[in-house]
């Protein structure tokens, strides 16, 4: 049986003219994950907040992957990141489109936070055992990965990961990163096919609000980022 797997990248920010993430994703559809019974679907994410909820929802709901990886980049970082947790509130920093969500918050009446199903920080230990270089994170920085790892979680039962890249140094080309996250991915794919269906359900403590999202399909061309009027 075919599982799809579904990997963004966000688009051009700031001085960021063409993202390495979504170079990488690219990259990672056109080689492969080596595991001829996987198909990756690749997603540009705009760094619009209102734009990123829109593509994530329309993903989930049309393309149901077995899984969903997200990749950002951090200038700062110093290896490949693992981040474990996406936060509801706190978004206070504008978008490309100078917005900010409503209530600087990503799902009205949701938990505070979300962990992915995947014990990223047992997941880092095994990886540099094997001798992969990564790094265990608890705080995707409040901006857009934050933003749609949370809503990613959010839409798909925590059955997503959000991966940071870093921008500078040895590991910083499309095809290294590239040759380290298809073991990662396949590593993240075998842990989540270990759990069961009780593992991943969001706790009964988890908001009542509605889970629906606009509908997108994810092989469509993205469109031109729309930002609301003031």
């Amino acid at each position: 049986m075919r599982s799809a797997v579904v990997v963004t990248g966000f688009g051009p920010f700031g001085s960021h003219l063409v993202n390495l993430s979504w170079t990488v994703a690219q990259t990672l559809k056109e080689e492969g994950l080596e595991e001829d019974d996987i198909d990756i679907y690749i997603k540009e994410i705009p760094v619009s907040y209102c734009r990123a909820k829109e593509i994530l929802g329309g993903i989930w709901e049309e393309v149901q992957p077995e899984f969903a990886v997200h990749l950002g980049i951090h200038a700062g970082a110093k290896a490949i990141t693992l981040e474990q947790t996406g936060k509801n509130r706190g978004y206070e920093h504008t978008d490309i489109c100078g917005q900010c969500p409503s209530g600087h918050c990503c799902v009205e009446g949701g938990m505070d936070k979300l962990d992915s199903i995947i014990n990223m920080n047992a997941l880092t230990k095994k990886l540099r055992a094997e001798g992969v270089d990564v790094i265990y994170s608890k705080d995707a920085g409040r901006y857009l990965c934050d933003f749609a790892y949370y809503y990613s979680l959010h839409c798909g039962k925590r059955r997503a990961a959000f991966i940071h890249l870093p921008t500078k140094g040895p590991q910083a080309t499309p095809e290294k990163l590239v040759a380290q996250l298809r073991i990662i991915i396949l590593r993240m794919l075998r842990e989540a096919r270990g759990l069961s269906d009780g593992d991943i359900q969001v706790s009964s403590s988890s908001s009542s609000a509605d889970r629906s999202a606009p509908q997108e399909r994810a092989q469509q061309i993205i469109q031109p980022v729309q930002c609301p009027t003031l």
